[in-house]
Formats: C-alpha cells, structure tokens, sequence
C-alpha cells in the first residue's frame, strides 16, 4: 500500500487542496491519500480555526473514496513532520508513505525540524503551485538533494523508491491559497 500524506493546517481546505490531492493519487501511484490536519504549523504565529471546524469543513470539500481526512498528529501528540513519520513508520510497518507538499513549501523545507530526516526517511512527492515552480527547483532542499530527483517520468513509481527520493510535478496550476480566503473574509472563524 502506497500512502501520500497531505499534513497542513487547512485553514481553511478549499479546492486547491482537492485538485492536488487528485494530481498526487494520479502522477505519483498512490493507492490512498490522507490529509493530516494538524493542530498548529509550528513556523507560524497564528493559530488556527478549531480542529473540529477545520475537519468538518475538510470532510465536506474533500469527498473521495481513497482520501480520508484525519487528525491524526493530535491523536498521536506530534507537532513536527519527522515525529509524525517516526510514530506512523513504527505503526504501519508495511506501508510505503510519500510525503505531499506544494513547491511553496519545498522553498522552506529547510526551515522544517529534522527536514533531512524527512527526505532521508520517505520519498517526496512535490506538486507545482503558481509562482513557486522555479523558486521550489531554486531551494536550498532541492539543491542539497538535487541528485535524488526523480523524473516525472517516473513519478509513477515514487512511493516504491527508496529514500531519499523527490520529484516535482507540473500540474495544472491552481491559484487558490487558504491565506487569501481568510484575508477576504471567507472563513469565519
């Protein structure tokens, strides 16, 4: 079984999650995804919506049977990526996970805690955002582990190459970003 993980405050989701999310279950193989709504991004100061409003939302918007949306970094009292992937490599030993993100965060992965273990541990699975593609190439993560990018030709198999492991796919672009529906008011808290 080859599961992308999705982590984020999704503060709020909205359809740029869902066509990612849809893009990743096609161009990297996977056979599930699961949206791991996090309590708290530690790299920002503003906290988010309460969890089960954020969930409850999620679960609305994204309606797919291989997705499930989850608040599985509460239930297993993580708050940094690595220990999320420590505490679920040790409780699903026979899944292959791959690490979702867009080309926005791979500008600062570098800033993540223990972000070469993440690469060192689990295959990444990078997906384009507008603005950010050539920035996310550009990066200081991208450039450590530039030997370790895998084609989009082969993009396919990403969850059964070994860590380290990335590639960075050219999706069909979508603009929306949780920040700008907040900002125009969209998302009562």
């Amino acid at each position: 079984m080859k599961v992308g993980l999705l982590g984020g405050s999704f503060d709020p989701a909205h359809a740029g999650h869902v066509h990612i999310t849809r893009e990743a279950l096609r161009r990297f193989g996977l056979d599930r995804v699961w949206w791991l709504v996090s309590p708290g991004n530690p790299l920002k100061a503003r906290q988010p919506a309460p969890m089960a409003q954020r969930l409850a939302h999620a679960r609305a918007l994204m309606q797919h049977p291989r997705v499930q949306i989850t608040d599985l970094e509460a239930r297993l009292g993580t708050r940094f990526t690595a220990a999320t992937l420590r505490k679920l490599r040790a409780i699903y030993p026979g899944v292959r996970f791959v690490w979702l993100m867009g080309a926005d965060n791979l500008v600062q992965f570098h800033r993540w805690d223990h972000w070469e273990e993440i690469m060192q541990t689990v295959p990444v699975g990078v997906l384009a955002r507008p603005g950010w593609g050539v920035k996310g190439r550009l990066g200081r993560a991208a450039r450590v582990y530039g030997s370790d990018r895998v084609s989009e030709g082969a993009a396919g198999d990403l969850g059964d190459i070994p860590a380290p492991a990335w590639c960075l796919a050219d999706v069909p672009l979508n603009d929306l970003s949780s920040t700008e529906i907040r900002a125009r008011g969209q998302w009562a808290r």
